[in-house]
């Protein structure tokens, strides 16, 4: 937008934020259309959506098009995003927790050969890129098609590892605690959001290379595609609730450690620190949330999770750009941990409540 279309890095950033938005939107949308209507027509119309916006982009990709069709686009994929996410919640023949480390690693593969190939197209031109994306589109469409398709009439009766104990839970407990979740949700991806925007600023400002920050996503991807599975299979034997606390001790303590951080090995030291708190707890959380979702609302459930994912990536480049220059790299850094540690208190003496409440 900048560089090809001639925009502001203002307006670029408006729209990206837009685009997160409507992802945000799209999120919450997919989990009503799973709930309400039919999964499958739901998935199709998703990804339908978001194939038709990226075929117009391939002949009209000036400006406002580009803008408009990638907001479209974002709205469509995330309502698939949630479609994705409560499919994968009625697997019967697995357990959730594997099921969704599965996804988890599915996903990430996909952004890193995505970004990958993004780099390498784009030398062909900006119709090549999306180009590509449409047949990948339209290899998700077919897919839908012919292996989607699913009877859900039994979902009322579908296992959970945590059916009978969602039938005790009060409507009231089950809420609140859903939504300290989601505050938790935002706080974490509000901070590994500052990863993407403020970081590769302040390691410039260190002396620190470009290219060596870039170096810390391949890290960073190349750590969940090998050990991610591995990480689940460890994590079966424990309990899944404290399986996710744990590892978001170990996500808001790497914010810690960035706080003193100034050597290029030190930040590597906290990307591979908070990597590992990724695989253990945040694949685990639409699991979580899966467990407790009442019958009937695993879409609503997972559409939240989703929305706040989406909606923590938009305000964290803001937030963090804001409160860099007013109060300085290391007390955004201290606020971000302490952002994440105390919504997981939240979450801990929530869920003590709920229990005790039954």
């Amino acid at each position: 937008m900048h560089n090809n279309l001639g925009q502001s890095l203002t307006v670029a950033g408006i729209v990206l934020f837009l685009i997160s938005s409507s992802i945000m939107l799209g999120s919450l949308a997919g989990g009503f259309l799973f709930d309400n209507w039919s999964p499958y027509y739901s998935s199709l119309f998703s990804i339908l959506l978001s194939l038709a916006s990226t075929i117009i982009l391939i002949f009209y990709h000036g400006w406002p098009m580009f803008a408009i069709m990638n907001i479209i686009m974002g709205f469509g994929n995330g309502i698939n995003l949630t479609l994705m996410n409560s499919y994968a919640s009625l697997v019967k023949s697995k357990s959730t927790r594997f099921v969704f480390n599965i996804l988890y690693v599915g996903v990430n593969v996909g952004v890193v050969i995505g970004t990958t190939m993004v780099g390498y197209l784009f030398k062909f031109g900006i119709t090549t890129v999306f180009s590509v994306a449409a047949i990948f589109f339209l290899v998700l469409l077919l897919m839908t098609i012919f292996d989607l398709n699913i009877d859900f009439s039994d979902r009322e009766n579908h296992h959970n590892v945590n059916h009978h104990a969602k039938k005790s839970q009060s409507k009231t407990g089950s809420l609140s605690l859903l939504l300290k979740i989601c505050a938790m949700v935002l706080a974490i991806y509000m901070s590994y959001s500052l990863w993407e925007s403020v970081m590769p600023v302040h390691m410039t400002n260190l002396n620190i290379s470009f290219e060596k920050y870039s170096i810390v996503w391949t890290v960073n991807g190349t750590m969940i595609v090998l050990l991610q599975t591995l990480i689940s299979k460890m994590g079966a034997a424990y309990n899944l609730r404290h399986q996710i606390y744990l590892g978001i001790v170990i996500f808001g303590i790497s914010f810690i450690g960035l706080i003193f951080a100034n050597k290029y090995y030190e930040f590597m030291l906290m990307m591979v620190i908070l990597t590992f708190g990724e695989m253990i707890a945040i694949p685990n959380i639409p699991a979580w949330l899966s467990s407790m979702a009442p019958k009937k609302d695993e879409g609503k459930y997972q559409g939240l999770f989703n929305s706040m994912m989406s909606f923590g990536r938009a305000l964290g480049p803001l937030y963090g750009g804001i409160l860099a220059e007013d109060i300085g790299y290391n007390s955004l850094f201290g606020l971000s941990a302490f952002l994440i540690l105390g919504t997981l208190l939240m979450v801990i003496l929530g869920f003590r409540k709920m229990k005790l409440s039954k």
